[in-house]
This record gives structure tokens, sequence and C-alpha cells, in this order.
């Protein structure tokens, strides 16, 4: 019986290291999936003089989850409209962040361009957007360092701290 317990111990305990690490790995995938979206959205808007509506629609249909949700919940705020751009923008990060592996940093930079979207002419639109993808590139990097530097330490750290936990109950 011991054995048993000692094993689901060290499975949860590596398993939860695992998942830290998928998280790591979620990020700037994540990040790319955004800024091919945001350059998407530039074409729409400056090329195309698509609504931010019918340029929201568009983006969920060509994004995965968890961007084409948000995307969706965009739509579905503009759609209703009782509420401007921004705040659509904002309620819907505010739903999604908890379903990407973004962090406080890109969220952020997600809100302040969500406050210039819509606001200005075509030409500034996209001066916003191509200065919103800059940002998002250096926290891509970023991402990328710190997924380089702890990703095998996380899924190492799951299984030593699974056996810390038996060694110390035995």
């Amino acid at each position: 019986m011991n054995v048993i317990g000692a094993v689901c111990i060290i499975l949860a305990t590596t398993w939860a290291g695992f998942e830290w690490a998928k998280r790591l790995q979620e990020r700037p995938k994540q990040l790319r999936q955004l800024k091919v979206a945001l350059q998407s959205l530039e074409a729409e808007i400056v090329y195309g003089l698509t609504p931010i509506y019918e340029a929201s629609i568009n983006l969920s249909k060509q994004m995965k989850a968890p961007l084409s949700l948000f995307f969706e919940e965009v739509a579905g705020r503009l759609y209703t409209g009782r509420c401007t751009v921004q705040e659509a923008w904002e309620e819907s990060l505010e739903i999604i962040k908890k379903h990407t592996a973004f962090q406080k940093g890109e969220i952020e930079i997600l809100k302040q361009f969500g406050a210039t979207l819509g606001r200005h002419d075509r030409d500034h639109q996209q001066k916003q957007i191509r200065l919103t993808i800059v940002h998002l590139e250096r926290e891509e990097k970023e991402a990328e360092d710190i997924q380089r530097r702890y990703e095998n330490m996380v899924k190492s750290l799951g299984v030593l701290v699974g056996l810390l936990i038996v060694i110390l109950l035995i």
C-alpha cells in the first residue's frame, strides 16, 4: 500500500512539473499567434477597410483557440452595440486571459492597444498595430529565453519534489 501511495505522489508531482513546463511552452507560441492576428487585423483595417466588428469575426475564424475565442468575444460585444471598441476589447481580454499563457506584460500591452483601437485614422492605427507587434516581439523573446532556461528544470523539479515527499513520509 505504501508503494502505491509513493508512486501516486511521484506521478502527481511529475505531472504538475510537466504542466508547468507546458505553460512555459505555450506562452511564446501564443505570442507568435497574437502577432499574426494583429498583422491580419492591420491588413483588414488598413488595406481592406473592414470595420473592426467584421475584422474580429474574420480573425476568430482564422485563429486557433484561445485567440479565436478572444476575437469572438470582441465581435459579440461589438454586435450588441452596448459598448465601445475599447470596452469590448478590455472586457474580452479579461475573460480570455485565464485561458492563455499571457502574463501581466502582454495583457498590459494589449490593454494599451485596445485603448487606441478604432479611435484614429488608418495610418495612425497602422502605426499603433506595428508598435504593439514590436512590444510583443520583445515579450516573445523574453518568453523564449525563460522557456529555454527553465523548461527542463521545472520537469525535473516535479519528479524531485515527488521523491522528496516520499522520502519524508517514509
